[in-house]
Order: structure tokens, then C-alpha cells, then sequence
């Protein structure tokens, strides 16, 4: 499935809900969630995009765990995604990553389609919250290269995360909840003028 079929499955599901819809969009570290995400967001006419990170805490995050801990799904799904899914005004805090600690509140942004990728997203906590569920389908090996070559560009040394916390944990969370049977989209395909490197 090329992108621009992805696209259109995001304009049909929101055209079929005659609500505003959540789209997650989840796969390993690496595997091209946030390229994907920000495709889509300037692809579909009416969506904007939650970036994952924002709910992330790095204190957690970088830690053993079965289920991706550190992922704040609980205060995504409650202070974003259901707001958004029933156009309720609400407010939320992202996690500020220089501060390390969550910045000041916000409102909820308003569109049709909220696009959100976030490592572990496919969990009990969100699945009710989310509309559309895309896997970005690249095996663990592959994304994991892609996430080292990438920290490496940009003079992060996380090798030993990689490693000994992150690789674990995705096994982990694979085994447990198996996210990529959850998906109803399985995207093998890259996004049009970006060269596949995983994000």
C-alpha cells in the first residue's frame, strides 16, 4: 500500500464518521512514525498532528519495562484524544524537554483528523480513543539501524539505550500486546521526496 492509498483510508474514515477522527500511527523506534505523521498531516485536508514525544517521560522511558512505561497514555488519551474526538474544549501539557518537565497548559488543537505517533500506542489504554490505527511495517533490526543512524546524524549517543532499554522493550511490548495485528493499515511503503531513514 503506497501513501496516497494511506491517505485516502484517513479521508474515508473520517467522511464515514461525520465526527472528528484519531489517527494513530505507531512501529519500532526508527521505523518512520513521525515522517509519516507529518506526510499525512500536510496530505489531509483538515488534520493536524500530536507529536508523541510530547508525552513521553524521558525518566521512564529510558528504562526496562514490558509495556513502554514512559508512554504517557492514560493523559494523551484523556487530556487530548477524547477532547478532540468530541470537540469538547480541554487543555493539556506537553512534556518540555529542556525544562524536563511538563511545560504550561495548552488547548486541545480543533481539525477533522488528529494524527498522533507515538512508540507503544497500541495499548488497551488508547486502542478506544483511536479511529485508525497505521503500523509503520519495518522489522525490528531494520528500524533499530535506521534509529542509530539517525541519532548518530544528529550527535546523540544513545547506543547503550538502544541496546540494553530500547530493543528489550520492544520485544517486550510485541510479545504482550502484539500491536501489529492491532493495525488496520500495515504501511511497507515510503513517503513521496523522503528517502526511507526512520523517525
Amino acid at each position: 500500500m503506497d501513501a496516497q492509498e494511506v491517505a485516502a483510508i484517513v479521508g474515508e474514515t473520517r467522511r464515514r464518521a461525520g465526527r472528528p477522527v484519531v489517527v494513530g500511527v505507531s512501529g519500532f523506534g526508527g521505523s518512520g512514525k513521525s515522517t509519516v505523521a507529518r506526510w499525512l498531516e500536510s496530505e489531509v485536508e483538515g488534520a493536524v498532528r500530536m507529536r508523541g514525544d510530547d508525552f513521553l517521560d524521558p525518566s521512564r522511558s529510558h528504562r526496562r519495562s514490558s509495556d513502554w512505561d514512559g508512554v504517557e497514555r492514560e493523559r494523551l488519551a484523556r487530556d487530548v484524544l477524547v477532547p478532540f474526538r468530541e470537540r469538547r474544549d480541554s487543555t493539556f501539557r506537553r512534556y518540555d524537554w529542556a525544562l524536563r518537565a511538563l511545560g504550561e497548559p495548552e488547548p486541545v488543537p480543533r481539525g477533522d483528523v488528529m494524527i498522533v505517533d507515538l512508540i507503544g500506542l497500541f495499548h488497551p489504554a488508547t486502542a478506544p480513543a483511536l479511529d485508525l490505527r497505521i503500523w509503520c511495517d519495518v522489522d525490528l533490526a531494520t528500524a533499530t539501524t535506521r534509529g542509530r543512524a539517525r541519532d548518530a546524524e544528529i550527535g546523540r549517543d544513545h547506543e547503550q539505550l538502544w541496546q540494553e532499554i530500547w530493543v528489550p522493550n520492544e520485544r517486550d511490548f510485541v510479545e504482550r500486546f502484539d500491536p501489529r495485528s492491532m493495525a488496520d493499515v500495515r504501511f511497507t511503503g515510503s513517503v513521496p521526496g523522503v528517502p526511507k531513514t526512520g523517525a
